[in-house]
């Protein structure tokens, strides 16, 4: 693998232990997948935040960075961290958790990271051009990049986007190269998903059975940004899918010639494939203890959708609306008076954190309503989980 002389200097320790320790974890993977040199990037975003997910482990890493004096050498940004830096006792989250956690954030911040902790960095101010070189880590976070800012990104570890983030390097290989953007799947979608869940739905449905592909979808151009993002979100949790397209609408679709689309496999799905997807995602009951939202990460947006549907109408006693976005967002809502009107009426907007790397197993919840079919897939083992639509969520809880 050729290393420029800078990179050589990194990799041999001239500029301390933690960035050859760094560079040498990038030279490893990009060895294994062949990769002739190492690429500039322009941003990173790193997962592996939460102290739920890294433990002591990833906390004495990050210490020895941080005492090294290492520091992010282009913008990189956190996914969400394990809770609200200020309504997590309100919650009933455990103190030692929330010191520790406070710790990881604060290292983070002295090596150079913006603080806000999101799964949807594209919205709070990473947001990269296309054609751009990028290494991004969270699933739904890279597929975002990839398929709808059209950024070029592998899936990255939380390790090797630090390293990543620290170096201003990722080896150039996989979806850096235009060869390998190319769809292998034309998806025809017969049937217009009525709401973001079954959207969600259609994109796991695909991930599922098609986790390596590289899907085209034809029949989704009227998708807005919420319906991407959790069209790949879908797509990312159940498979390993990093990159689709959609005809008309994504910034590459047009790049591929009717000769490119017609080697691709061939795969019709409508609504009957949906509501399976659905239905096997869902453990059924009538009782929610709580309905959380967001996941990914609420915009502007849905904060809005959730407001206007409430309807001054308050959430039931002994009921939980949380709904999960970023600090931005959140700021954003806040101003407009989203935030003031949603939790008037019982429900809570928390910030900078998520539902899956939260340790909310240990609060007394039970049973959960969402409409996202990527917590329902990584939550499903601690909670009984049941898929609905916004609608459905919001009247579950209501009084």
């Amino acid at each position: 693998m050729y290393l420029t002389r800078e990179e050589e200097k990194m990799l041999d320790g001239e500029y301390g232990e933690s960035y050859s320790k760094c560079m040498r974890l990038l030279v490893t993977v990009g060895e294994m997948f062949e990769a002739k040199r190492m690429v500039k990037v322009k941003s990173c975003h790193v997962s592996g935040v939460s102290y739920k997910n890294i433990d002591e482990p990833g906390l004495k890493l990050l210490k020895s960075f941080f005492e090294e004096g290492v520091r992010v050498r282009v913008k990189s940004t956190l996914n969400p961290m394990g809770m609200d830096r200020e309504k997590w006792k309100l919650i009933g989250l455990n103190k030692n958790f929330a010191l520790k956690q406070l710790e990881i954030l604060k290292i983070f911040g002295g090596m150079g990271f913006n603080l806000t902790c999101s799964c949807i960095p594209y919205l709070v101010g990473n947001k990269p051009k296309t054609g751009d070189h990028v290494a991004w880590a969270e699933s739904s976070a890279t597929i975002y990049a990839n398929s709808v800012l059209g950024a070029k990104t592998n899936r990255e570890s939380g390790l090797s986007a630090l390293a990543s983030a620290l170096t201003g390097r990722t080896p150039l290989y996989g979806y850096h190269l235009e060869e390998n953007r190319k769809p292998t799947i034309h998806v025809k979608v017969e049937y217009k998903p009525s709401n973001l869940l079954e959207i969600g739905a259609l994109g796991y449905f695909i991930g599922k059975n098609f986790p390596e592909s590289i899907p085209y979808f034809s029949g989704l151009d009227w998708l807005s940004m919420d319906g991407l993002k959790v069209l790949g979100s879908g797509m990312a949790s159940s498979g390993a899918i990093a990159l689709y397209h959609v005809k008309n609408l994504t910034p590459e679709a047009a790049k591929f010639s009717s000769k490119e689309l017609k080697e691709a496999e061939k795969f019709k799905v409508g609504l009957e494939e949906i509501k399976k997807t659905i239905q096997d995602l869902s453990e059924e009951n009538s009782q929610p203890d709580a309905v959380f939202l967001g996941c990914p990460h609420y915009s502007l947006n849905q904060i809005r959708d959730v407001m206007l549907y409430m309807k001054k109408r308050r959430v039931k006693a002994k009921r939980k609306l949380w709904i999960f976005t970023s600090k931005k967002v959140y700021e954003e809502a806040k101003k407009i008076g989203y935030v003031n009107l949603i939790e008037k009426f019982g429900g809570l907007i928390l910030n900078d954190t998520c539902m899956v790397v939260s340790p909310i197993e240990n609060l007394g919840i039970n049973s959960i309503y969402t409409d996202s079919c990527k917590a329902a897939h990584y939550m499903a083992g601690n909670f009984k989980v049941t898929l609905k639509s916004l609608t459905q969520c919001l009247e579950a809880v209501f009084s």
